[in-house]
Formats: C-alpha cells, structure tokens, sequence
C-alpha cells in the first residue's frame, strides 16, 4: 500500500510561491520517519530540516513538487467566482502533487476551514482512485504530511534566498515583518509597479501601491 503526505508552505507571504510538496512511502516504512526525528517543519530549525530533506527523499517511493507562482495566486485571489480563490487553487495543486504520486491513500493539511469541502475540493479534480485524509494541523497529526512540510519548507527557503541574492535583505516575505513592508515600499520607490516575485493582489501591496498613487496625484 503506498501512503502520501502532502502539504505546502508560503501561503501567506507576500513575496515569492507557493511551494506544495508530496512525498509517498510503503505503508511498512512510515515508521522510519518517527525514527529520522521528522515532525511539523515550523518546529524545526532551518538547519534541521535541511539535514532531514535528503533522508526524506532517500526513504520515498516517490515525490512531487509543484512552485505555484505570484501571477497565478492573484488570479484566484482576485477571481469574483465564489469558493474559486487561494483555497481552491491550493486544492488542485495539491491534486496535481496526488495524481503525480498515484498513492492509495494521502493525507493533507486541510487550508479550508471546512476539512471536508477541502478533500472534497481536491477529489474532483482526481483522476484516479485514491482514499483523501484531509485534515487541520496535518502537519502535527501525521509524519507522512510533517515530511512533506520539511520538504515544501526547505524549496520554499531555497526561493527566498534565490530572491534575496538578487533584490537584497527582504526579511521574511510575510507582513508582519516590518522589513518586508518596508521593501514593498521600497520598490514602489524604483517603479510605478511590483516585480513578479511579489503577491499583488495582497491587501498591504495593494495599499501601499494606492498611497505612492495618491501622493504622485498631490505632487502633480
């Protein structure tokens, strides 16, 4: 029996994708993750998880990769369409990353508030006959999904860093750093627009795009 675990990370930064990861492994092997130390990524350090990506990978039957970029995330933010935003474009991703891995059963953290409407979301878009496990804090409830976390976290950094060396010390990319609001404003600064590394359809991009506007019309 193969068992997947899927989960993502970077859903609320502003800068940068969104990294869905799945990784499948015989049912008999998964308790070879507890023995690795793999647990919910945001409880280990960068330095751990790094450690842990190759073992992970090297203890899987198969994985999957999916980076799904700022232009595409604003689409589903902005689209008018009801239940078709993040939630729904995280569900088919996360279809993608199962038909991608075949498995007989995979587990995912649930993004939706409703866990059943989010299985029921990705099992739509199925192809092929696979039990769906969706549930909150998959992350902590199932090894199989944590190493998933550790893997979609670690290709997540990876990007940051690819960004950072090209646009500088950013921070996080999540609006509650102070850094990272601070470069939005920056780059406005630069141009009359983001870059397409930036979420644009993020409330605070968009405000801050909105008050260099309305400052330009003053000075005009």
């Amino acid at each position: 029996m193969l068992v997947a675990g899927v989960d993502e990370a970077g859903r609320g930064c502003v800068i940068g994708p969104l990294v869905v990861a799945g990784i499948a492994m015989k049912a008999e092997n998964l308790p070879l993750l507890v023995e690795l130390g793999v647990k919910d990524s945001k409880l280990l350090t960068a330095k751990k998880r790094e450690a842990l990506y190759p073992q992970i990978l090297n203890l899987a039957h198969n994985h999957q990769i999916i980076k799904v970029q700022p232009c595409q995330i604003d689409k589903a933010v902005e689209s008018l369409r009801k239940l078709h935003k993040l939630n729904r474009l995280e569900a088919q991703t996360m279809a993608q990353v199962i038909e991608a891995l075949k498995p007989d059963e995979a587990y995912v953290d649930a993004a939706d508030v409703l866990e059943h409407r989010f299985k029921n979301h990705i099992q739509e878009c199925l192809k092929i006959k696979t039990s769906i496990v969706a549930k909150h804090k998959a992350d902590k409830l199932f090894p199989i999904v944590s190493a998933a976390s550790i893997i979609a976290k670690v290709e997540r950094d990876q990007e940051i860093a690819s960004l950072k060396l090209e646009f500088g010390d950013f921070g996080s990319g999540y609006l509650t750093d102070d850094r990272t609001v601070g470069f939005l404003k920056q780059l406005l600064e630069k141009s009359d627009d983001y870059p397409s590394c930036v979420r644009k359809s993020w409330k605070t991009a968009k405000r801050a795009k909105s008050e260099k506007g309305s400052e330009q019309t003053k000075l005009a």
